[in-house]
């Protein structure tokens, strides 16, 4: 059986905020317009995703970013995104927009979010540590730190 080709994706960013990641988010979507993605933001993380909160993203709202500190789409921690009614809520968001796959910029707590996307939902995850803390296990150094 022939794999599903990828063909638009989602980027968020997660918990705290920290230098880089708005190099990281530049490098994101410029990367895949380059590769004929469509690609879209997340809008305040998971909370943002659960509310729908996804705009389509274009080389123009990634320039001029990459020596700001901080994130542009803005972060926000979510309790109820650690729930199952969150996560549905969130899930059903990509599903809508026909969303392959989502790409996590933040630390553990943001990766954690992520397994349990795609364990329960399926959705495919690839994740970029992003954290002061330098705390995402498997990994030496993040952005960030």
């Amino acid at each position: 059986m022939a794999k599903k080709k990828i063909k638009r994706i989602a980027v968020l960013t997660s918990g705290g905020d920290c230098s880089g990641m708005n190099a990281t988010l530049r490098s994101v979507v410029r990367s895949a317009i380059y590769n004929g993605l469509c690609v879209f933001g997340v809008m305040r993380g998971y909370a943002g995703l659960m509310n729908g909160e996804i705009v389509e993203l274009d080389r123009r709202f990634v320039s001029n970013i990459i020596n700001r500190g901080g994130t542009i789409l803005k972060t926000a921690r979510s309790e109820e995104f650690k729930t199952k009614k969150g996560q549905r809520k969130a899930a059903g968001h990509l599903k809508k927009l026909k969303i392959d796959g989502l790409i996590i910029i933040g630390g553990d707590g943001s990766f954690k979010g992520a397994c349990d996307l795609y364990r329960n939902w399926g959705i495919k995850c690839v994740g970029v540590p992003a954290t002061i803390d330098n705390d995402v296990g498997g990994t030496e150094f993040s952005i960030g730190s």
